[in-house]
């Protein structure tokens, strides 16, 4: 295992952890210091997803704190697929333990799904996480249970968070007038908002 240490303090310097040697973890720090315990931290933590990982796996890592909000987002990019996950809480040891378990949750109920020739990533994961006993499964199908139709009038992404508190939903998907491409707005906390655009 590989991880790169990103920050104001430790800028630049690479580093070389103990494990498989499958994995490039590389951190991120915003109004953080990255001390060894930290690093060790996500090292062993993160360290435990390798099981289900091809060599030359890419995670990154980004540790930010603001006020009592220690939060740890972790994001793993598969083959045009991103696992990801973000964690919050008011201890960033907490977080890390809390975002490696969230991430080996997704990983184990969605087995099936990952493996199949449809989703096409089944190349990216290890052959025992693929071929794991259907027994030791909590595989859970994907329902859809309601299919929604609308008319997308082209607007200004303040306009559609406009239209989205409107209609008392978290998101809201319209056809942005300045680039005539289908964008996503949604909720964040403390009452702001992001934006979705689809990548090139």
């Amino acid at each position: 295992m590989q991880y790169v240490i990103i920050s104001p303090w430790y800028e630049g310097i690479k580093y070389s952890a103990k494990g498989l040697g499958i994995m490039r973890i590389t951190i991120t720090g915003r109004n953080i210091e990255l001390t060894d315990g930290i690093k060790t931290a996500v090292e062993s933590k993160l360290g435990k997803l390798e099981k289900y990982f091809t060599p030359d796996t890419d995670v990154f890592v980004t540790l930010s704190v603001e006020k009592e909000r220690q939060k740890i987002e972790v994001t793993i990019p598969i083959k045009g697929h991103i696992i990801r996950s973000e964690q919050v809480s008011n201890d960033m040891y907490v977080s890390i333990d809390l975002v490696e378990e969230v991430i080996e949750r997704q990983l184990t109920r969605y087995r099936k799904k990952l493996a199949s020739k449809k989703m096409n990533m089944a190349e990216n994961f290890s052959a025992d996480f693929i071929e794991a006993d259907a027994e030791d499964d909590d595989d859970e199908e994907v329902k859809i249970v309601r299919t929604k139709r609308f008319g997308m009038k082209p607007m200004y992404p303040e306009d559609a968070c406009i239209q989205m508190e409107l209609t008392g939903h978290d998101f809201f998907v319209f056809r942005n007038a300045e680039t005539d491409e289908v964008n996503v707005v949604y909720k964040r906390k403390g009452n702001t908002y992001g934006l979705i655009e689809p990548e090139c």
